[in-house]
């Protein structure tokens, strides 16, 4: 089974502090930051190569000492990165407070507005999978409808023209709390499930596909056979969240596509997303394939 991941890679800087910074002070944290590649479809590719998966990721990178890093770091679990896109600009950076106290974090993300593929790009080869983030949606698009027999599925992060289109091409939208209530505009309540299926059945009728909405701590939210479910997540202790989300995504590409239910597909899902907000960094935190079926015995 081959899949395909479409979206942004990126260069994470994390700083643990303890708590976050006051505005004009000075913080020393040590020897303790941690560097690696990062970026949603990135994230998502990287733990499809170490879950075993033959993934390919389309990216565009700077030709510059982050994008090496970014290439050797993938080419370690076996991402294929044929279409990656190297571009003569600096490569997308993210500086990440990550505040170990409350286990929040905090991006700033610096990227250059032409980081993108040229409109005539395209992928020719046939995928089983595909994974998009919004980002990049028209080559997204493309290569979607040139593979009309393959499971496609977005992450949708955040409220963009483009993540709006591609939900409406895509089988399943797999989306954040934050999407569904800016496009929405219902600011709906976690303990007040009513809100929920109101936003739900905006989205189910605006964009005609499967839809799941994440829900952070609280689990996932969607509807199976004709009921609505709220999947438990589980509870642990956190520490940093970066990549959770992208963690998540990965996970429910590989569930879903392996012939796993929904409501097993999300429970795998929270179990992945959960377990590495207990660990500092992205590729770090990433949980082994087997730690994740083994709690799920549980």
């Amino acid at each position: 089974m081959k899949i395909l991941c479409i979206g942004q890679s990126a260069y994470d800087i994390t700083l643990p502090v303890d708590s976050y910074p006051i505005e004009n002070k000075k913080i020393k944290i040590g020897n303790k930051k941690i560097e690696c590649g990062g970026g949603s479809a990135n994230n998502c590719a990287y733990l499809l190569g170490l879950w075993g998966c033959d993934v390919t990721l389309a990216s565009p990178i700077g030709k510059d000492f982050y994008g090496e890093k970014i290439k050797e770091e993938l080419l370690k679990v076996n991402v294929n990165i044929d279409y990656f896109k190297e571009l003569d600009m600096e490569t997308t950076t993210s500086f990440i407070i990550a505040n170990i106290s409350k286990g929040t974090r905090t991006i700033i993300t610096n990227k250059n507005n032409e980081m993108k593929y040229d409109e005539e790009f395209c992928i020719n080869e046939s995928f089983d999978v595909i994974l998009c983030d919004g980002n990049d949606y028209e080559l997204a698009l493309k290569t979607i409808k040139n593979n009309k027999e393959a499971i496609s599925i977005i992450d949708a992060g955040s409220l963009k023209e483009g993540t709006v289109l591609l939900c409406k091409t895509v089988d399943y939208v797999v989306c954040s709390n934050d999407f569904a209530k800016d496009y929405t505009k219902i600011n709906f309540d976690y303990k007040d499930l009513e809100t929920i299926k109101k936003v739900y059945d905006i989205l189910v009728n605006d964009f005609q596909t499967n839809v799941v909405i994440t829900l952070e701590s609280h689990g996932s939210f969607t509807k199976i056979n004709d009921e609505y479910v709220l999947v438990p997540s589980i509870e642990v202790k956190s520490v940093d969240s970066t990549g959770a989300g992208d963690i998540y995504h990965g996970a429910f590409t590989y569930f879903i596509s392996h012939d796993y239910s929904l409501y097993d597909t999300l429970r795998l899902s929270n179990i992945a997303g959960a377990l590495s907000v207990q660990k500092i960094g992205s590729k770090a935190s990433m949980p082994e394939l087997e730690e994740v079926l083994k709690y799920h015995e549980l």
